[in-house]
């Protein structure tokens, strides 16, 4: 593995690279991939980075080049490859950037996230993209009074709820399923993935098929998040969210 450089932020328009200092490493098949000291956290979207690594760090031989480049107007040309392990290959999952606008990029690749099946930072697996430095998720107890209407009927109204501060995005309520008339909800298939809480399930209105899903919950949230396990949080906009009489959604 290569040793880690510091560097400083390097910046044009709104994309970003700053080195990282986790272990990242990235799986197929349970057969290692890459595992690296010294990613690169690239802000190519404003929510989240995506990691990239210098090439020392993969395993370029189960790497292959399809013959075509994909074109970033603010990353520049890069490799595009196919990823082969175990004789099974999966096509566009990595670029290969041997030049780019941002000099810190020159000799990396990036893999496109669902290509591997499991990423780890340090010992931990992460799901659904990387997670940012910069998010912090704040998780505390209230007395605020919570109810939650749909169509005029209350669902739910508690006065301990957990508060959950999560960079960037509204407050969300979590309450005790002692304090929600879950006869009034049916559980769902849907099922998704936070790189900060873990595996969400769903609940929808009970006899109501037109606005979807209305409340998750994390049974088994990861150790940061510990505080929601088996709470259940509702989407403002699709119920009335009223937090001590005022309506906030």
């Amino acid at each position: 593995m290569s040793t880690t450089i510091p560097m400083s932020p390097e910046i044009r328009g709104r994309v970003r690279v700053e080195q990282g200092a986790k272990r990242i490493r990235g799986f197929v098949g349970g057969e290692l991939v890459v595992e690296t000291f010294n990613p690169l956290l690239v802000w190519e979207k404003p929510q989240y980075p995506t990691y990239y690594f210098p090439i020392a760090d993969v395993r370029t031989e189960l790497l292959s080049a399809e013959g075509r480049t994909s074109h970033s107007p603010s990353r520049g040309d890069a490799e595009v490859m196919t990823l082969t392990v175990a004789g099974r290959e999966r096509a566009g999952a990595a670029l290969r950037y041997d030049r780019s606008p941002f000099e810190s990029l020159w000799e990396t690749i990036r893999f496109d996230w669902d290509a591997l099946d499991a990423w780890f930072e340090e010992d931990e697996q992460v799901f659904t993209h990387a997670r940012d430095p910069y998010t912090r998720v704040d998780i505390l107890p209230s007395s605020r009074r919570v109810r939650i209407e749909a169509h005029g009927v209350v669902l739910a109204e508690s006065d301990r709820p957990t508060l959950l501060f999560e960079t960037r995005l509204p407050v969300r309520y979590y309450l005790p399923k002692t304090d929600i008339r879950m006869d009034l909800l049916a559980p769902t298939d849907a099922v998704t993935h936070c790189p900060y809480k873990g595996e969400a399930e769903y609940w929808a209105l009970e006899h109501d098929d037109e606005i979807g899903d209305v409340a998750w919950s994390y049974r088994t949230p990861l150790p940061e998040s510990e505080r929601i396990a088996g709470l259940v949080a509702f989407y403002p906009g699709k119920v009335d969210v009223f937090v001590d009489g005022a309506l906030v959604s």
